[in-house]
């Protein structure tokens, strides 16, 4: 048992009395602190340790005035300063980015709708009402509670200042932007940070900014979100907290949802305070921008140099948010080269992301080489891609979607297991054919130039905002090669591309 959970136990046991039943170490997450599930007989709370002293009397104080105010934020209910350690209450397991992805959504509510990547523009209606909820309370975490919040224990800096802004740009130049070799203008982009400083220093700033208010440091508890991690707050601008919520990467909600979220909030902000929305709007996307920066520069550092496979993961939503600026004009024109830099990220296929990252899971702790294509493809539209094997005894299926056809591979020039009496019985998604196909060099040839060809139409096509391409394998009989080509094809797509797969073996379904 290690020092700090014995002084936890002892910590426990001073605040309840008893001896705990069990102290349970909770997986990590992109801080420093160490965070356990203490269980007693009554049930059980949260221990915490931070060697960040500071940042533990940040986040005391803050919690004790929050709870003041009335905001759903966890009890303090016992502290040892002298090992940085405390206790808070426990609110469970699930936060509102798992409702959202559809992960713990059956235990959390019993009915959720699962909102996967693919799901571009659908969003679990249960979950947008938990949002509303939670962006009801921004408002009075920025303006009610922060009016008399004490910032003199503010934890790194007392504001979102200059200098604030300038860690978190130089963050992502340094973090992000250099590790993967993208060439730029130094001065140039110096100096676009220097301007876009002067963009956001020209909001309102005498608001409690919460720092991190996202999808994952908000617990859902019998249905309420109960909120955490704003340790790191300070004064600054009403617009980061919302954009820091809505253009949440990985969280990747869809653009009309984010629209409407951010007028909700506007309506719950005029509630309390008068709003000039233009002047508040022209200003909101320069702190969307500087949050997707900081945050690329966190995924950089905790993904190339902590090796977190998580932080790797997120790089492609996060590249999409800026796409999507830029295609939108969102982007201050006179950032010439910020946007230039955007525009390579969005147009170069695979960045150099090349890293041995460690796979933290509970079935493997080993190191894994992977390879990340970041291309974000399209965010108001998704690819549908119509895969389908045939025979050419038959036809050739039909376009449904009328637009006169695409791709047609003719397997027949292939080794054909059909002609071999022990697979007659099988398909080509059966392990005997695969493994016969698989030891075909011809095989893996056709589908090199297969795959080359179609990638390439893929990201065209995404770039142009098409909805649909079809590809289409025939052999003899459209058993054995074309149905295992079309599976091929199939799985390289999944695992290369955010569009959507529509596979059909037109002979073998017969």
């Amino acid at each position: 048992m290690t020092d700090t959970e014995q002084n936890l136990i002892h910590l426990f046991k001073s605040w309840s009395g008893k001896d705990p039943l069990s102290v349970t170490k909770l997986p990590g997450s992109g801080s420093y602190r160490d965070y356990y599930r203490i269980q007693g007989e009554y049930g059980s709370v949260i221990g915490a340790h931070n060697n960040d002293i500071r940042e533990n009397e940040a986040f005391i104080k803050f919690t004790t005035h929050f709870r003041n105010e009335g905001l759903p934020v966890p009890e303090i209910l016992s502290q040892d300063p002298a090992n940085r350690i405390y206790l808070i209450t426990d609110l469970g397991d699930i936060n509102l980015y798992q409702l959202l992805t559809g992960k713990l959504a059956d235990q959390a509510t019993g009915h959720l709708q699962s909102a996967t990547d693919d799901s571009v523009g659908v969003f679990p209606s249960e979950v947008k009402e938990i949002y509303k909820i939670a962006i009801g309370w921004l408002p009075i975490f920025q303006v009610k509670a922060g009016k008399t919040l004490d910032y003199s224990v503010c934890y790194p800096r007392a504001a979102f200042d200059r200098q604030s802004m300038m860690w978190d740009l130089n963050y992502f130049k340094y973090n992000f932007l250099k590790l993967t070799k993208i060439p730029f203008d130094e001065q140039g982009l110096e100096d676009d940070f220097s301007y876009l400083c002067d963009i956001l220093l020209a909001a309102d700033t005498d608001f409690f900014l919460y720092r991190d208010f996202q999808s994952r440091n908000i617990m859902v508890l019998n249905g309420d979100p109960w909120f955490i991690d704003y340790q790191g707050g300070r004064k600054g601008a009403l617009q980061y907290d919302i954009a820091s919520l809505l253009s949440d990467g990985k969280a990747n909600i869809p653009m009309n949802v984010r629209d409407e979220l951010l007028h909700f909030y506007l309506d719950k902000l005029e509630e309390i305070i008068p709003v000039d929305r233009e002047k508040f709007l022209r200003i909101y996307h320069g702190f969307v921008l500087i949050r997707i920066l900081q945050a690329l520069g966190a995924y950089g550092f905790r993904g190339y140099y902590e090796k977190k496979l998580h932080f790797l993961q997120s790089i492609p939503f996060a590249v999409n948010n800026l796409g999507y600026m830029r295609t939108k004009n969102m982007i201050d024109s006179r950032l010439k080269t910020l946007i230039s830099i955007i525009t390579k990220m969005v147009a170069d296929p695979i960045l150099p992301i090349k890293q041995s990252v460690e796979v933290n899971d509970s079935k493997s702790n080993s190191v894994n080489e992977l390879t990340y294509n970041i291309r974000p493809g399209n965010l108001e539209k998704t690819l549908t891609v119509n895969i389908y094997s045939f025979s050419y005894k038959n036809s050739i299926p039909q376009d449904e979607n009328g637009n006169g056809g695409g791709f047609v591979f003719d397997c027949r020039a292939l080794p054909n297991p059909g002609r071999f009496d022990e697979f007659k019985a099988y398909n080509g998604k059966d392990k005997p054919v695969i493994d016969f196909l698989e030891k075909e060099h011809a095989v893996h040839k056709f589908l090199d130039h297969v795959f080359s060809m179609i990638d390439q139409s893929v990201r065209t096509y995404i770039d142009r905002d098409f909805t649909n391409l079809m590809v289409a394998f025939g052999c003899t009989g459209g058993q054995h090669r074309s149905v295992y080509c079309a599976e091929k094809l199939a799985a390289f797509l999944k695992k290369n591309h955010k569009v959507n797969i529509k596979l059909t073996h037109a002979q073998h379904n017969k």
